[in-house]
C-alpha cells in the first residue's frame, strides 16, 4: 500500500483520488510517520431491490397478527 503525508497528501489530493479510483488500491495517509487514514475504492453496489432482499431467509414463529397484549390491558397502559 502506496503510503504519503498528509501535507502531501494535501497538495495532490485531487490527483490522488484520481490515483485510487482508477488503480483500485488504497493510499494510506500518515502524520508524523503514524497512520491517520486510508483512502480506499468504493466497493462496486449492488443494484438491488431491498424489497424481498430477505425473501426465504427469515422464518416467523408464532402469531404475528393478533394483538400482543388484551384491549384491557391497553386501556390500563395508557392512563
Amino acid at each position: 500500500m502506496k503510503e504519503v503525508t498528509i501535507s502531501e497528501f494535501r497538495s495532490k489530493c485531487l490527483a490522488m483520488l484520481r490515483q485510487v479510483q482508477k488503480t483500485k488500491r488504497p493510499i494510506r495517509i500518515t502524520k508524523f510517520g503514524k497512520p491517520l487514514a486510508e483512502i480506499v475504492p468504493v466497493s462496486p453496489h449492488k443494484n438491488k431491490d431491498w424489497f424481498g432482499l430477505l425473501k426465504g431467509k427469515l422464518e416467523i414463529t408464532g402469531d404475528i397478527v393478533s394483538p400482543v397484549f388484551d384491549e384491557k390491558d391497553w386501556k390500563d397502559l395508557q392512563d
